[in-house]
């Protein structure tokens, strides 16, 4: 059986990422794409995805979406945006846009200045944590620092969002979400499959979700989890995803560890922390 060129391969799908950016407009197929390739369908797939780390699919709705944003930092109307981003009908992809951009395209466009994040501060066994949400779902953790620099952290995330104190009506669901993290902090299992309103590439999603699939107490290396999103080589694409969560805990980038077992960086306390947190799961485990 005739064995493919890594180096070839490569070339080749990159050569149809480009083929994809340069075609939003078009109506890209599976079949069309394959065909480009000179490779069936079914093969094509395969390939792609192990080279790229995401479907063809997942590929075009990214580039989509990143033009389509960008077509808005140009000042373009949202309708005008939508079609430049090849999506050819505003009734139909106008929710998927909304999920991508984690706000409305209208408030994409105006850099948050019509979204409201509400946030709240509570006290945990390793410190003040600040927890904030929009009305789809927790959207920012962080912990370990003063409240000042906590809030200037959410700010620095959303520069242009209205950030408002927890509302009074929103106080006892905030007070659970924050009695479920204390809860694990203190070394007691249970669900912390909390609401999540979170953005980011098509890699990085893949990534956060595969990562809140690791189970409680175990570990796994940055490569196992190129591995188990279906691209081995892109162990460091993975390393740069741990690093880009922005929900402490909650997608548990500290169940990742290097290959050789050491413990990487947590954006949250260092290596010490890191260390603390997989302590703690294995010894309510043993």
């Amino acid at each position: 059986m005739t064995q493919t060129n890594p180096t070839f391969e490569v070339s080749l799908m990159r050569e149809i990422c480009h083929y994809i950016e340069a075609n939003l407009d078009k109506r890209l197929t599976l079949a069309e794409l394959s065909k480009q390739a000179h490779l069936s369908p079914p093969h094509f797939q395969r390939r792609f995805k192990a080279v790229i780390g995401v479907s063809p699919k997942e590929y075009i709705a990214s580039c989509r979406i990143k033009k389509f944003k960008n077509s808005l930092k140009n000042n373009n109307s949202v309708t005008d945006a939508i079609y430049d981003g090849g999506f050819g009908s505003s009734s139909r992809v106008y929710s998927k846009i909304d999920s991508k951009l984690g706000m409305t395209p209208r408030q994409y466009k105006e850099q948050g200045r019509r979204i409201t994040i509400s946030y709240g501060f509570g006290e945990t066994p390793y410190g003040t944590v600040l927890i904030a949400a929009t009305d789809r779902g927790i959207c920012f953790i962080q912990f370990r620092e003063s409240q000042e620099t906590l809030l200037e952290n959410l700010q620095a995330e959303f520069k242009n969002a209205a950030l408002v104190p927890m509302r009074k009506e929103s106080k006892e669901q905030f007070a659970l979400w924050i009695k479920a993290l204390c809860a694990y902090l203190k070394g007691k299992p249970g669900s912390l499959d909390l609401p999540l309103d979170i953005k980011g590439t098509a890699f990085q999603i893949k990534v956060w979700k595969y990562l809140q699939k690791i189970p409680y107490g175990k570990v796994e290396s940055y490569a196992e989890v190129a591995k188990g999103i279906g691209n081995k080589k892109a162990y460091r694409a993975v390393a740069n995803a741990c690093a880009n969560n922005k929900i402490a805990i909650v997608i548990p980038c500290h169940r990742v560890i290097r290959g050789n077992g050491e413990l990487a960086g947590f954006r949250w306390g260092g290596v010490e922390v890191k260390k603390k947190l997989l302590e703690l799961e294995n010894s309510e485990l043993s």
